[in-house]
């Protein structure tokens, strides 16, 4: 049975109890896995649990309705903080973590860390988002991971262990989240009513790469219907650069006039690309494409008419990764689409090498 109705993370759950059961609790975790898979949830339950007014903490079993379990809940427990990047920012501010200049180290998570619990029996900080720390970020958060608070407890939130900083990664005892299986990410589909059947929410869930925020994403038709529509003109291997960056820009200005949501979905359409470049590089090097029914299709006919190598199909791989970095670097997302499109639609030549 999925512990505290949080799904897939059960060998994680017996982990912590071990170590609370010895009294060994570390001050520093960093969390790891696909984005959409409950890192932050089961961070949120885990305070709860050590929070908890009614239950013992080697337990893990918070009531959820005690005040401290409900002050969790709602945000607003004094001795819990939790940040993470705003929306209009490329990185996580160090004001977050030292308060803002006219206030340096008299307000922020560091100094909150700090402070003694003013209700519990420690103090947790949770850092969203752990893959943007800058350096000037990660020196912030040194001295508070090198000599932790007594009673302290703090959780990174990241995607993998490469995308973080090595003065953060080797200060931080690292805990593992597995992507969600397909069997798992299907069910809550039904369960929470966003598909109409068993069979288009198993096609979701083989998408998604067990992340059940990927698949709610797919759930909207607007966006497998873009997704259809690309790797079919993707397959034709030799397409009008200017026309597709106008489609896949169109695409993104239907998102509204917000930064965030409009780099998402050029983050989409970089992943789906990927994808698509993935299957056809394997197709060329004799190996069975694997995917939904349509990105099989669309990669087998790409691999009939490929005009270069595999190593060119790996190269659009690669460009397509690179665009996904530039859209959280960058301001202007059409840009990042027109370049992508243009240097797309050069490199499947033959003789094409990556790094080249």
């Amino acid at each position: 049975m999925a512990w505290q109705g949080i799904e897939g993370h059960d060998q994680v759950v017996e982990q912590f109890r071990r170590s609370l059961s010895r009294g060994r609790l570390a001050s520093s975790f960093l969390f790891v896995g696909p984005a959409g898979i409950g890192k932050r949830t089961f961070a949120l339950k885990l305070t709860q649990a050590l929070l908890c007014e009614r239950s013992a903490e080697a337990d893990l079993d918070p009531c959820g309705k005690c005040p401290s379990c409900l002050q969790v809940v709602s945000g607003n427990h004094p001795d819990v903080d939790v940040v993470s990047k705003p929306p209009d920012r490329t990185f996580l501010p160090i004001e977050l973590f030292i308060g803002a200049k006219e206030r340096r180290m008299r307000e922020g998570l560091c100094h909150n860390l700090g402070l003694k619990p003013s209700q519990g029996s420690r103090r947790i900080a949770i850092i969203d988002d752990a893959d943007w720390f800058n350096v000037e970020g990660a020196n912030c958060l040194l001295k508070t991971l090198e000599e932790p608070p007594r009673r302290s407890l703090l959780i990174l939130i990241g995607t993998s262990v490469e995308k973080q900083l090595p003065t953060i990664r080797s200060r931080c005892q690292l805990v593992r989240f597995s992507p969600l299986s397909p069997e798992v990410t299907a069910r809550l589909l039904l369960e929470r009513q966003l598909v109409a059947d068993a069979e288009s929410a198993a096609r979701l869930a083989s998408l998604a790469g067990g992340s059940l925020a990927q698949a709610e994403e797919l759930a909207d038709p607007a966006i497998m219907a873009f997704r259809d529509d690309l790797l079919t003109q993707l397959a034709k291997v030799r397409w009008d650069s200017v026309a597709l960056a106008r489609e896949v820009n169109q695409f993104v200005e239907q998102a509204g006039k917000e930064a965030p949501p409009r780099r998402a979905r050029v983050r989409l359409t970089m992943e789906f690309a990927g994808e698509f470049y993935r299957a056809v590089a394997r197709s060329l090097s004799g190996m069975q494409a694997t995917g939904d029914p349509t990105l099989t299709v669309a990669a087998n006919r790409a691999a009939q008419q490929w005009p270069g190598t595999p190593e060119s199909a790996a190269a659009c791989f690669d460009r397509c990764q690179e665009a996904r970095r530039e859209i959280d670097r960058m301001g202007m997302p059409n840009l990042v689409v027109d370049c992508w499109a243009d240097e797309l639609c050069r490199l499947p030549q033959a003789g094409y090498l990556a790094g080249k």
